[in-house]
């Protein structure tokens, strides 16, 4: 067994720089090469366009990735493990060896199968969303399941170079690695929970080295040279996040912890396929440069099914945006959203068209995303962006050639129209729901795979101790949370996850007695539908919060700006905390 195993991610989404990959092959300080290139709607567009011919559906640069670097991954015996198969690896592993064939280079290629239900959609159909307890839609686009780490492993047990799967938690392509190098066995679930932990700061690229960072301006200057994140990984779980030498980007535990309390909800329940992961109580040390030892997860035992996303298309959408200047701009953007809404609703009446299924007006430049909270109303430029919904097609031809005509009959200092005339596209809505882990056979390169039992549990939340912080005492100061916290924020389907963490442990009770879920849910009053959730971490003096119902839909059925809440965090950093004077930075 090796007593150390280097784990490097070289893509956090499809689109990610094509720097990534090599870079860290060049930096000869990798032995698994890993690339997450799938999301909800990744898959829905793979899938339509495998319908549409029977050859793609998978990452189709990936291929091209592969021949670029095999000479080196060949020569210092990298293996790489990817979901960029999508809905379709037999077609991907088909075009990867076409391409090696023709380098003269031989490296086995193994798939993982199984994910995609979507011939089979009729067996579930019975299934209720998971967090609506709506029925499913009788027509899908897409429907995967979220494969674990354990038949990624057996594919390296097999000798694979490249294993490629469709959808799987995005973790499991770092878990899969460890289980195979450390032969980690199914019910150690403390070694399990650390090497999701793993995968799941690697993950998203750059994230866990400085991007997206609440201290954006400490790793500005290397933006142009960032470097990917690599974890250095032991048997016993802990690992040490970093990156390779010569790159930008800033590995410290606040970079770190940022990218650990990113969607992950409950963290003393956080479900993955092979684990319940707790990571409330991890430790993160800074132990050299650009180095920081990640320990302390634990884990319990998974649940006995099967998360699964499907996606469907309920109706259309169109987007348009124009620019509008002069005083009183954000006055102009509203009443010119107004009148173009009034207009065309008055144009379906006449052709018997129905109203607007949704409609989302956000003046950019304004703070909309503020709410109540805004401090731009007086902004002299901004951006009208409206968004619409209609079930007809027909509908929104009539919104697109009306979106324009503006420009001459309504607010003087309308320019800029983005893109032109706004065309409709598919709206598309993710279904999430649970299936059984036994009516999913798995294969690895076409033959089944038999999981290692395990006994299941039920993936409770753990209880969490109250913490009502100190009453002020003597003199205080109002600071935004800015100055107290750092933060990260992304999506579960429609629900927006915060992560809130405090730079000293001595702010953490002041946060803990103001920013509560009710403060946070009327902060965003003009955003959250449903519950707001806190969840302690006391490992990383923070908390997380959970926003259901918050992003209008979520990814593609969202008509906002910001459909995953990526920015939420940086709109709470403006809160508002009252700390003794002294406290006050």
């Amino acid at each position: 067994m090796k007593k150390e195993v280097r784990i490097g991610c070289g893509a956090g989404f499809w689109g990610d720089s094509a720097e990534g990959p090599k870079q860290l092959v060049d930096s000869g300080e990798i032995d698994y090469l890993v690339l997450d290139y799938l999301a909800e709607i990744t898959m829905s567009l793979l899938a339509r366009a495998r319908a549409k011919d029977p050859n793609t559906g998978y990452a189709t640069d990936f291929p091209s990735v592969v021949a670029s670097l095999a000479p080196r991954l060949k020569e210092k015996g990298i293996r790489v493990v990817t979901n960029a198969g999508g809905v379709n690896p037999q077609a991907c592993k088909a075009a990867i060896e076409e391409k090696l064939k023709a380098l003269g280079i031989e490296l086995k290629v193994a798939i993982v199968t199984g994910d995609d239900l979507l011939p089979r959609a009729a067996e579930f159909a019975g299934v209720k969303e998971m967090f609506s307890g709506t029925a499913m839609p009788p027509k899908l686009w897409s429907m995967n399941a979220y494969l674990g780490a354990f038949p990624i492993a057996a594919a390296l047990d097999g000798g694979a170079d490249i294993v490629l799967t469709g959808r799987c938690v995005d973790s499991a392509v770092v878990l899969g690695a460890l289980i195979h190098e450390f032969q980690w066995k199914a019910d150690e679930f403390d070694k399990l929970s650390a090497g999701s932990l793993a995968g799941h700061v690697v993950e998203c690229g750059a994230q866990a080295t400085g991007g997206v960072s609440t201290d954006w301006d400490k790793v500005a200057g290397d933006w142009d040279r960032m470097g990917f994140p690599i974890a250095i990984c032991r048997p016993d779980g802990s690992f040490i996040a970093t990156k390779p030498a010569n790159t930008g980007g800033r590995v410290v535990p606040e970079t770190v912890a940022e990218q650990i309390v990113y969607e992950i909800g409950d963290p003393s329940a956080y479900l993955l396929p092979d684990v319940t992961c707790d990571w409330r109580h991890l430790r993160l040390t800074q132990v050299g440069e650009n180095r920081v030892e990640v320990s302390g997860a634990k884990g319990r035992a998974p649940t006995s099914q099967y998360k699964v996303s499907a996606t469907y298309q309920d109706g259309f959408r169109t987007t348009g945006t124009m620019m509008i200047g002069g005083v009183d701009a954000v006055k102009k953007a509203e009443a010119v959203a107004a009148a173009i809404l009034k207009r065309t609703r008055a144009m379906f009446a006449r052709r018997g068209l129905a109203d607007y299924d949704r409609t989302d007006v956000e003046v950019l430049g304004a703070e909309s995303n503020w709410g109540a909270n805004s401090r731009r109303r007086d902004a002299r430029e901004v951006i009208l962006k409206l968004a619409v919904q209609h079930a007809d097609k027909n509908a929104l031809e009539i919104f697109g050639r009306e979106f324009i005509p503006p420009a001459t009959a309504m607010a003087q200092g309308i320019t800029g129209f983005s893109g032109g005339r706004p065309s409709p596209t598919p709206l598309v809505r993710l279904f999430s729901c649970l299936v059984p882990k036994d009516q999913l056979p798995i294969e690895v390169d076409g033959k089944p795979f038999a999981a290692p039992p395990v006994a299941y549990g039920d993936g409770a939340a753990l209880p969490a101790p109250a913490s009502a912080g100190a009453a002020p005492a003597g003199p205080t100061k109002k600071v935004p949370l800015i100055k107290l916290a750092y933060g990260r924020s992304g999506d579960k389907g429609d629900a927006a996850n915060i992560g809130i963490l405090a730079r000293k442990p001595e702010y953490l009770p002041w946060l803990a007695r103001q920013l509560t879920a009710d403060a946070v849910k009327q902060y965003f009053a003009h955003f959250v539908e449903g519950k707001v959730e806190r969840f302690e971490i006391p490992g990383l003096n923070g908390f997380n919060f959970l926003m259901h119902s918050a992003l209008g839909g979520g990814g593609m059925a969202s008509l906002r700006y910001d459909p995953q809440g990526k920015m939420l965090a940086q709109v709470l950093m403006d809160f508002e905390i009252d700390v003794p004077a002294d406290l006050a930075v």
